[in-house]
């Protein structure tokens, strides 16, 4: 069973509808693969032209989105990949340039996958990529990563060597937490960074995380919304701090450069956990002693959903 939080789970953007198909983890024990490893063969030439254009209309309007949003090391790691507007990418090429650039190769999954099986992966510079597409009539609701939201979201920045050795780190790491009961804390940095993480580079903040780089409404949200708190992200405070897995994040955390995700790869995390045993933790919305704010929210969006 997948406990909670997931390591990479994807951000909700609508309310569930009737009828959905769940895939991976979240379908149960028939979902499993025969190999242990819960990879699949990504079973390319099976894509229907239905399933092409729905990549066709996520790519084209998000790569529409990005320009002026997207971080540089994303814009390039996506122009230097072969990933077309028209077609799901094959993962065969994706890894062949991979390979040659950072070392990592992107594998097929069925969907989300146990906690230890997805940090191995990482950990041997593999990334476990959903090989289903979601729905045309759900382009803007996604439960579970699918490939728009693995493939486009994530392996543009696989390119980037910092990143790359950043995610690798993660993947050793996690199955360390793991072993030592501190995966929340753990997961909550790879959702502020990897997935939710913004950059601040010479024209303004910019998008890396591919949580928010593969979402149309939150790519707004994230950068120009009034609501959320945008902060100078600090490890411990990160670690300490809830996520929202159900709508958009109340607070964004911010690298002033990528060289920054490297020198986490290199903390003994060991001593930090023993300091997270006591203290704060934070709500997703709550502003600590010390943080360094880059915008302060007024919290509207979130307030109105709660009525209130």
């Amino acid at each position: 069973m997948h406990p909670p939080p997931p390591p990479s789970p994807p951000p909700p953007q609508a309310e569930a509808g009737a009828g959905k198909v769940l895939h991976g983890l979240a379908a149960g024990e028939s979902a499993r693969p025969q190999r242990p490893d819960w990879t699949i063969d990504q079973a390319w030439q099976q894509y229907t032209a239905a399933e092409h254009g729905v990549w066709r209309t996520l790519f084209e309007r998000q790569a529409r989105l990005l320009a002026g949003r997207a971080c540089d090391e994303f814009v390039q790691g996506l122009q230097a990949l072969p990933i077309r507007h028209d077609e799901i990418p094959d993962f065969r090429r994706l890894s062949e340039v991979l390979m040659r650039r950072t070392g990592w190769q992107v594998v097929a999954v069925p969907g989300l996958v146990p906690d230890e099986v997805f940090f191995d992966h990482l950990a041997h510079r593999r990334f476990p990529a959903g090989q289903f597409i979601r729905r045309p009539e759900a382009l803007d609701y996604l439960e579970e990563p699918d490939v728009f939201h693995d493939v486009f979201g994530h392996v543009p920045m696989l390119m980037n060597p910092m990143l790359a050795d950043y995610i690798q780190a993660y993947g050793e790491g996690g199955l360390r937490a793991q072993r030592l009961g501190k995966l929340p804390q753990l997961a909550r940095v790879y959702w502020y960074t990897v997935e939710f993480g913004l950059l601040r580079q010479r024209e303004g903040l910019r998008i890396y995380g591919a949580g928010i780089a593969s979402s149309f409404t939150e790519s707004m949200f994230a950068l120009e919304s009034a609501s959320p708190h945008r902060i100078r992200f600090a490890l411990e405070r990160v670690m300490r701090t809830r996520y929202r897995i159900d709508d958009f994040q109340e607070t964004y955390f911010v690298l002033d450069s990528l060289d920054e995700l490297l020198a986490l790869a290199q903390i003994d995390f060991a001593p930090l956990y023993q300091r997270l045993d006591s203290g704060p933790e934070y709500a997703p919305a709550d502003i600590a002693p010390g943080d360094a704010l880059i915008t302060r929210g007024d919290g509207r969006y979130h307030a109105g959903r709660r009525g209130g």
